[in-house]
């Protein structure tokens, strides 16, 4: 049992890489593994305006090879490849076993920072025009269309509550419903219709978008019981159909709520099982935010610096 990492980090968000850098300043000399998206969803974001210490913005790609020089210059070994299978000791000081293809990978300690996937209608004009008018974060994204025409899709709380934001900044936001009614709580409701530039369109559903220049310019929608299909001018269309953790070889060992994140316990990004933690949106359904993915990131290395501690 050679080559035991102290810490091996599965993701490479801000949670992970900032978990990476704590980690590595204790000494722990972390072994991140990148997964097939090394950055994870910032780097499908073209402008990050809203993280603390960029005061002309900065782009998701390019704020990621920051934190990842960062955690680096700190000692942190950075893999560029997927863990595919893991299988999690359950006593405490166990070593947890993971793997990348055929290598095998023992830690004391893992952090879990798969993040989350934004849920996506699967048009092929949502991946055409990406960063051109096309997002699924009104929190990330709606600044940038201020005083425009905006859609949302959807009809729970996440879309109810996109809707309400971008309506403060937006000239107009039309929800798009593919039935009768909502599905997001009483409250919600209550707030989109007391909200004047919401406009609702039941029974309807996104089906194309137009643009130039890689930005979009309409929005083609169709009403699914007339069948009938008209065109919407905006600029910015926001999907809100809610997200998917990326948890899928994890569950079967950690303990996660009814859609998948990963349940730690309050105050701590500690799971079920001795020495593996959880930051970022893997176990954030609330806030998902790069800023509070690089909190729970910090905290994680914490716990895991403490754990290992407490059992020498």
């Amino acid at each position: 049992m050679e080559n035991i990492h102290d810490c091996v980090i599965v993701g490479s968000g801000p949670s992970g890489f900032t978990a990476a850098i704590y980690a590595a300043r204790a000494d722990l000399k972390p072994q991140l593994y990148t997964g097939l998206e090394p950055g994870g969803q910032l780097t499908t974001t073209t402008e990050v305006d809203n993280f603390p210490g960029y005061p002309d913005g900065v782009t998701g790609p390019e704020m990621m090879m920051q934190l990842q020089k960062q955690a680096e210059r700190f000692d942190t070994k950075v893999h560029y490849e997927m863990i595919t299978k893991v299988e999690f000791s359950n006593e405490a000081g166990g070593i947890h076993k993971l793997w990348a293809g055929n290598k095998e990978i023992l830690a004391k300690t893992v952090i879990i920072s798969t993040g989350a996937t934004a849920k996506y209608l699967g048009l092929e004009d949502e991946k055409k025009y990406a960063g051109g008018g096309v997002s699924a974060c009104a929190t990330c994204d709606g600044f940038f269309y201020k005083g425009k025409d905006v859609i949302v899709v959807g009809a729970g709380d996440t879309a109810a509550e996109e809707a309400t934001y971008l309506a403060k900044l937006t000239n107009k936001v039309t929800m798009l419903v593919r039935r009768d009614e909502f599905r997001a709580s009483k409250a919600m409701i209550h707030r989109v219709k007391n909200t004047p530039n919401i406009e609702v369109k039941f029974h309807h559903e996104l089906i194309g978008i137009e643009g130039e220049n890689g930005l979009v310019e309409r929005a083609v929608v169709i009403n699914n019981q007339t069948q009938e299909t008209s065109k919407i001018d905006v600029h910015g269309i926001f999907i809100a159909i809610g997200h998917k953790p990326n948890t899928e070889i994890f569950k079967d060992q950690i303990n996660t709520d009814e859609n998948g994140y990963i349940v730690t316990v309050p105050g701590s990004t500690k799971t079920n099982l001795p020495g593996v933690f959880a930051a970022g949106d893997v176990q954030d359904h609330v806030y998902r935010q790069a800023i509070t993915a690089a909190g729970t990131g910090c905290m994680a290395a914490m716990d895991a610096e403490k754990y290992l501690a407490e059992l020498q």
